[in-house]
């Protein structure tokens, strides 16, 4: 019965999903690992692990292409009991630069966990400062029919910096086999005010989902996953097929609508430790400028036990 009710919560979420897909890019950074950087996009993952853990991304778009996009993120999480409530807690540190803008950010996270039916439910919010800022530098032909930036208002010219308050909210459900997760970054649609014009960040929204599905031989797990990011104007969804080998070493594909398709690898080195590498062909007319994108990611999970007999902690969710 259980496995039955996930699939068909996770089936539900995947029509609702592609209903919405269309192709564009949005304002928050895109990940091809994106079952490892959940914490990035809903809070209410936080402490879903049952201990610590602590994950770095780096990706590297459109490798060659000036201006690309190049994106890092530290982030920690952790379950923990404050006054007896099961909770999760953890932290962001986000760089995301694209030609003339760098973005920086820092977030914390809380999520208080539900048990509920043969999972737990987690319910979270997120609380930040976001920084954007601009280094414009142009590139203007010397003739008549060209107006340089300072002939008009909302073109950029200047250096400009400014920081503005963040929030976002989400719901994360997960059992033994099956997650699934709803959430939205920028809710307050935060207001960045550069001294000319006043842009805002536009509300995010997410649905995250996967399922395990055990084989026949027992060292083998097959792990479908999918993703849809949108703004609420332009829609991307993304699906996952993994393969999972004894519980240390993986192998996937994913396909991003309209954009690439991703092949990626991982293997967990110890108790805890794994490293994983994507890699995204282009799909659309930008690979003919660039040489595909480059994402990796480490990720190490443990426990702390306050008792003498020393205790090591492995994750049963891989995704």
């Amino acid at each position: 019965m259980k496995s039955r009710k996930g699939k068909i919560v996770l089936g539900m979420f995947m029509v609702m999903a592609l209903g919405m897909a269309e192709v564009s890019g949005q304002q928050d950074p895109q990940w091809s690992q994106f079952m490892f950087s959940k914490l990035t996009y809903n809070p209410g993952f936080a402490g879903s692990n049952g201990g610590i853990c602590v994950t770095g991304l780096n990706r590297q778009q459109w490798v060659g292409f000036k201006g690309a996009p190049s994106t890092t993120v530290f982030q920690g999480e952790a379950f923990v009991k404050p006054f007896g409530l099961p909770s999760g807690v953890g932290v962001t540190l986000m760089s995301d630069k694209l030609g003339f803008e760098n973005n920086l950010s820092i977030t914390a996270t809380y999520a208080y966990r539900l048990d509920l039916g043969n999972g737990t439910l987690g319910i979270g919010a997120s609380f930040g400062l976001l920084n954007k800022s601009l280094d414009p530098s142009w590139e203007i032909p010397t003739d008549d029919y060209h107006t340089p930036p300072s002939g008009d208002p909302l073109i950029p010219d200047n250096k400009e910096s400014a920081m503005a308050f963040d929030l976002g909210v989400g719901l994360f459900y997960h059992s033994d086999d099956f997650y699934v997760g709803v959430s939205s970054t920028h809710l307050n649609a935060p207001v960045i005010k550069y001294t000319e014009g006043e842009p805002f960040i536009a509300r995010h929204y997410y649905v995250v989902g996967g399922y395990n599905l055990r084989l026949p031989d027992p060292a083998f797990e097959l792990r479908p996953s999918f993703f849809m990011q949108s703004d609420g104007k332009a829609t991307q969804f993304s699906m996952n097929l993994t393969m999972l080998y004894n519980k240390k070493v993986w192998a996937g594909v994913s396909y991003r609508t309209g954009d690439a398709i991703v092949g990626m690898i991982g293997l967990q080195l110890m108790n805890g430790l794994r490293l994983g590498y994507a890699y995204d062909f282009q799909t659309s007319e930008l690979k003919k400028n660039t040489g595909g994108t480059h994402e990796v990611m480490v990720k190490y999970c443990f426990n702390l036990s306050l008792q003498r007999e020393p205790k090591s902690y492995k994750s049963i969710r891989f995704l």
